[in-house]
């Protein structure tokens, strides 16, 4: 392999304001996932960098861990995922999906064939034709807000699918407005007892019926349901290759925060203006780095690394009517003041990540630590396997390198006292998770 020069570039280089890196980044590498042979064990992650959520296509039945793999050869949903390593699982994932002609909303039977022929998979921007329905799908995000557009064929009868998914959900449409809001209770544990996603639907295009799905039964009488697996199945009228486009985000503040994450980052802008953004977002965080020498399949892997690497710690906060940063915490079920990161385990991430983030991205760093305080004020213990809150997973106090190396590096704008205290804490006391503290202490 041709040796390959990195170096770091200053913000105001013409190479960072020029260079379209996001070409390179493949997020089907690491997707030909093997459980028996713990093979791949990653998703294609549509999303902006550190977003809230991001976007994936699903080939495997929902809860699955190895939510798509590769070498499937059918696609039943588009979910909204927050997972961060198929051990761990997803939380707060609802799904949307699209037929014609069949009415069904059992994800074992709506399923579609697909191809890697017809499927176009960047960053910012995902595209697939599901040859069952003749139809295309196209999903681009934002940091907590998605714009969808589902290419129909001439029929009377295209569906719209949301699935809400299993483990407790609720759905209601409003057929006037062309709406749908419901929430996902789902999770893999780590969350209080009032966890809600909550998401809220446009589509440009009038309803003409509309099917409400709960527990394994449609009826047409529905417009509202709440039970332990609901969504709604909603029915156009399609002219040949007409796009009927979605406005979708969520929160996990509350509805009316969801309706605000969607004011606030698509309002009125386009399919094409969010693809558009995001793809200059990504050049924007990657242009920080530029790899010399080398062949174009090096770059490939290269930025594609460097693309997994911004996609965690989760963003898990939000900006309310005044633009204050605000945050449901996943440790005492309150909606606080500050910052709040997760779906990191610092017992892999301590060692190149972190100090990656500190050199690379300070200011994110900073705001990480903040959000390390407040998990230490909410919960009493550093979160070291946060999906979102405290997961009983793998042992040892590796946040306490990382907090250190900030502080080393000179980073500041966070209650480094505080921190000082939760690292004390840390070595000195086992904690109600083999997790946090330190397992074995009392032993020792």
């Amino acid at each position: 392999m041709k040796k390959i020069a990195l170096f770091v570039l200053l913000a105001f280089n013409a190479f960072s304001q020029n260079a379209d890196l996001a070409k390179y980044i493949n997020p089907l590498i690491g997707t030909d996932s093997d459980f028996s042979l713990s093979n791949g064990n990653t998703y294609p992650a549509i999303a902006l960098p550190w977003g809230m959520n991001f976007w994936s296509p699903q080939t495997n039945k929902m809860g699955d861990g190895w939510a798509y793999q590769y070498a499937a050869k059918k696609i039943r949903g588009f979910k909204q995922t927050h997972q961060p390593s198929p051990w761990i699982n997803d939380y707060g994932a609802f799904s949307i999906f699209a037929t014609t002609e069949k009415l069904v909303f059992d994800e074992n039977k709506r399923e579609s064939w697909y191809s890697h022929k017809a499927e176009v998979v960047q960053a910012h921007y995902y595209k697939v034709y599901l040859s069952d329905y003749n139809m295309t799908v196209e999903i681009t995000p934002t940091e907590r807000a998605a714009r969808f557009r589902i290419t129909y064929p001439e029929t009377e009868k295209a569906y719209l699918i949301v699935d809400a998914f299993f483990k407790n959900s609720h759905i209601k449409v409003y057929p006037e407005e062309r709406k749908i809001v419901g929430y996902s209770c789902n999770n893999s544990g780590g969350v209080p007892e009032n966890f809600k996603n909550y998401f809220v639907i446009y589509a440009d295009k009038a309803f003409e019926q509309v099917y409400i799905a709960k527990d394994g039964s449609l009826d047409i009488k529905l417009l509202e349901a709440t039970g332990k697996h609901v969504g709604s199945v909603i029915q156009f009228k399609t002219k040949a290759n007409e796009a009927v486009n979605l406005k979708i985000a969520s929160s996990f503040i509350s509805p009316e925060q969801a309706e605000l994450n969607l004011q606030r980052e698509i309002g009125n802008k386009t399919f094409g203006q969010i693809a558009t953004e995001g793809r200059a977002t990504w050049n924007k965080m990657m242009s920080r780095i530029a790899a010399e020498g080398g062949s174009e399949a090096e770059k490939g892997t290269f930025y594609t690394a460097l693309y997994r690497t911004m996609l965690f710690p989760r963003k898990f906060y939000e900006l309310d009517k005044n633009n204050k940063v605000m945050h449901y915490s996943p440790y005492n079920g309150q909606v606080l003041p500050g910052y709040m990161f997760t779906d990191n385990g610092f017992w892999d991430t301590f060692r190149a990540v972190f100090p990656f983030f500190t050199l690379m991205f300070p200011e994110l760093n900073s705001q990480i630590m903040e959000g390390l305080v407040n998990t230490y004020k909410e919960s009493g213990w550093l979160p070291e396997w946060a999906s979102p809150g405290h997961r009983d997973c793998m042992v040892g106090s590796n946040s306490a390198s990382i907090i250190a190396d900030s502080y080393l590096k000179g980073i500041r704008g966070y209650d480094i006292n505080t921190l000082y205290e939760a690292m004390l804490k840390n070595t000195q006391n086992a904690g109600p998770l083999t997790s946090v503290g330190r397992y074995g202490v009392e032993y020792y």
